[in-house]
């Protein structure tokens, strides 16, 4: 729509070219966040800002959730941005102060948020902190480019530098939130903010990671969720993980052809990013095919499992594949989807999956059909 738009110019001609672009942007904004941002989209005065900004911003489902997990008198947003995250969150205390470096994202944060109790604040998040008092809640969403734009992934070398910030946030607040991109070492974030201990809340939705929550105050729990399917979320601690033990697949290859029926389970990608590799199995009585490989089985259904579920229809060469189309993933194998595609003679699509996967050290390749 806001392609057509742009070319009917003169049909605008009452507008100056700084209204004409405003006007874009707005068309733009509105299309382009319409189904992530729905409680927007219903308001007919609200704002939007560049596309970048709404390409970056956290989804209306995303923002709540983060909402749900803090409460209090007065919190921050230092990292403000398009405001989403500040937007929601600040239903769960009485008084918000919105800060950001960017002039006009300040001056949309201004009037988008004029019927919220919520302050406006156009400053970087270390000179806020220069002046601020106590606040229940300070939540940070570091910037994770560079000066060139180019992409950053530790936590050191984000916008506002946390690590280096911390000791100031811990005397300004009861409790930090800091929100960090899939892409940043979870492992690596935490040991750099040790001297915290912080419960870690991995979000995806429809099965794609979209951010990493670090919550200060808690017992060092980890939640896995995916947001589609929220009542699935898993929980555990590390040293939970560390103590469990990998019960892998007994008798390799051949159970696939004794079973009557063997049921395939891979994790939702919350939970692989988590890292509760051992602990998944265990917790569901399942199999694990081989160390380096986080699938699972069991020769009964295990309803209301956080992940995909396949029955296993047959393993392959053992007969002669009778289909042309099917969906091919591979796990830990040592070929690439297309390259098992190409040697398979097969096409995109169909019902069936082709898994390629090693069980006990052996590439193995499995015919199923998707159970939910």
């Amino acid at each position: 729509m806001v392609q057509d738009l742009a070319l009917q110019r003169n049909k605008y001609k009452h507008l100056s070219d700084d209204e004409w672009r405003w006007f874009l942007q707005q068309v733009e904004g509105r299309e382009r966040t319409a189904d992530k941002l729905p409680s927007f989209a219903a308001i007919e005065d609200w704002w939007y800002p560049v596309r970048l900004s709404c390409e970056q911003c956290s989804s209306e489902l995303a923002a709540r959730y983060k909402a749900s997990l803090v409460s209090g008198n007065r919190m921050v947003d230092l990292t403000g941005g398009y405001g989403v995250d500040t937007y929601f969150m600040s239903e769960q205390f009485q008084h918000t102060d919105y800060v950001e470096q960017n002039s006009e994202l300040c001056r949309i944060a201004e009037h988008n948020f004029a019927q919220k109790p919520i302050s406006i604040h156009n400053s970087t998040a270390e000179d806020f902190l220069n002046t601020a008092s106590l606040y229940d809640l300070i939540f940070l969403d570091p910037a994770r480019r560079d000066s060139h734009g180019g992409k950053v992934f530790r936590l050191e070398d984000c916008t506002p530098n946390v690590v280096e910030l911390l000791p100031v946030l811990l005397q300004h607040s009861k409790r930090l939130m800091i929100k960090l991109s899939p892409m940043l070492d979870l492992t690596q974030a935490v040991n750099a903010l040790s001297q915290v201990t912080w419960d870690i809340y991995v979000v995806a939705i429809k099965n794609e990671v979209k951010e990493v929550l670090l919550l200060s105050g808690g017992s060092g729990q980890i939640t896995a969720i995916d947001l589609s399917h929220p009542k699935q979320a898993f929980t555990f601690t590390r040293e939970e993980e560390a103590a469990s033990e990998a019960v892998c697949q007994p008798g390799g290859r051949s159970v696939f052809c004794q079973a009557q029926s063997v049921y395939l389970y891979e994790p939702n990608a919350a939970i692989l990013k988590a890292g509760a590799y051992k602990l998944v199995g265990e917790r569901f009585g399942l199999h694990k095919l081989d160390i380096n490989t986080h699938l699972y089985t069991s020769e009964t259904l295990v309803e209301n499992f956080p992940g995909r579920v396949w029955k296993i229809l047959e393993q392959l060469p053992n007969h002669k594949l009778q289909i042309t189309n099917a969906n091919v993933l591979v796990r830990n194998y040592p070929l690439t989807a297309e390259q098992l595609k190409k040697k398979l003679h097969l096409r995109d699509g169909g019902t069936e999956y082709i898994i390629g996967c090693r069980v006990n050290g052996k590439p193995t390749v499995l015919l199923a059909e998707r159970c939910h």
